[in-house]
């Protein structure tokens, strides 16, 4: 396995009474991007600064490069020099595009020859060769998160910190960097850390995921696991399982339980008894819609509810419908699908998804059958 580059151990942060950040474990493996996500004020960027070195715990241990972490300022300082830092503001300096991304091989003293030599190559990655020349304060934001990245690649960090970079970018801007960053970061193969609330910058920039949630690191997984069976409730609200309902096993047979819930039940794939409560997650992009009279779906389909229209919420690219089938069931549809099927807000529909869109979180320990 690879080995981990930072490691952050019974790590705590409080600020007098109040605890804002407490990991039993967090590992960052070399090479990896390991994106940090949850809502806004879970502790994410607490866990930056701790992790970057700019923020002391109050409690706990930190090991970079398999040493422990001494805070003393000169050491403090040797271990940041072997990092970079973006933040969602670029903070830029009051000089060119060239001066601000050559400034901290400046301050290291690298001679001019140097500087322009391993300057220049990050200045084209980033698509900005073409302003070297101009004012940091004439750059619209994308041009000047580009410039920050360059900044931060071009000393050749062991860890990049990357805290919310596109949190303040319009959408257009926001998604062409970061198509550009997802191509540099596969390149660089450099450790980076990526801070972020959204959950599209998480699936396709993360190897892992860590999902905080209340100061405390809930899950920490390949991105498709995450959002394909998060471990808590909150987790699952996080990514996008807008269908959460509870019930109680009524029957197993095999690999299958009918699970009551509401007026009716669902068939999921799980080993629970009967008896056991579960919470049942359904993520709305797996739910087929058709009217109430259609045909019935493919046999592989077993889930198959009837239910009413509560709204119907157009959306960018796609259709949010919310269903009443004896607990809310949230759907997504194509624009043209909900064209064609006429479908309108009080209208009986009938919803179907497999048993394998279900994903369980158990909500006690299963006892025994009898």
């Amino acid at each position: 396995m690879t080995p981990d580059v930072l490691v952050a151990h019974d790590v705590t942060v409080a600020y007098g009474a109040r605890t804002v950040l407490q990991v039993s474990h967090l590992g960052v493996r070399a090479g990896e991007v390991l994106t940090i996500v949850g809502p806004n004020g879970a502790g994410k960027s607490t866990l930056l600064r701790v992790l970057a070195l700019l923020e002391a715990p109050t409690r706990g241990t930190l090991t970079f490069g398999g040493a422990v972490v001494e805070y003393r300022p000169a050491r403090l300082l040797a271990l940041r020099r072997r990092m970079s830092s973006v933040f969602q503001a670029p903070l830029l300096c009051d000089t060119t595009v060239f001066g601000n991304v050559a400034l901290g091989l400046r301050f290291r003293h690298l001679p001019a020859r140097e500087i322009e030599r391993r300057v220049q190559p990050w200045l084209e990655r980033f698509g900005i060769a073409h302003m070297a020349g101009r004012a940091a304060n004439t750059l619209s934001g994308g041009e000047a998160q580009r410039t920050s990245l360059a900044r931060a690649f071009v000393l050749e960090p062991e860890v990049l910190f990357l805290d919310e970079p596109f949190g303040a970018l319009d959408a257009p801007t926001r998604e062409g960097l970061l198509l550009d960053l997802a191509s540099v970061l596969r390149e660089a193969a450099v450790t980076t850390i990526f801070v972020t609330h959204d959950r599209g910058e998480a699936l396709l920039l993360g190897d892992r995921v860590a999902v905080v949630m209340g100061g405390r690191v809930i899950q920490v997984d390949e991105p498709d696991r995450v959002f394909s069976s998060p471990a808590t409730e909150e987790v699952a609200r996080f990514v996008g399982a807008d269908t959460i309902v509870a019930g109680e096993v009524r029957e197993r047979h095999g690999e299958l339980c009918v699970v009551a819930v509401g007026n009716g039940q669902i068939e999921v794939q799980n080993d629970a008894v009967p008896g056991e409560r579960l919470l049942l997650c359904v993520r709305p992009e797996t739910v087929a819609l058709a009217p109430a009279g259609a045909p019935s779906v493919q046999s592989s389909v077993r889930n198959s509810l009837l239910g009413k229209i509560k709204r119907i919420v157009p959306l960018d690219v796609i259709v949010r419908v919310d269903i009443d089938a004896g607990f809310e069931l949230r759907a997504y549809i194509s624009k043209q699908s909900w064209h064609e099927s006429r479908l309108s807000e009080g209208e009986e529909v009938r919803a179907s998804f497999k048993t394998t869109a279900v994903h369980v979180i158990r909500r006690q320990a299963p006892h025994e059958p009898r």
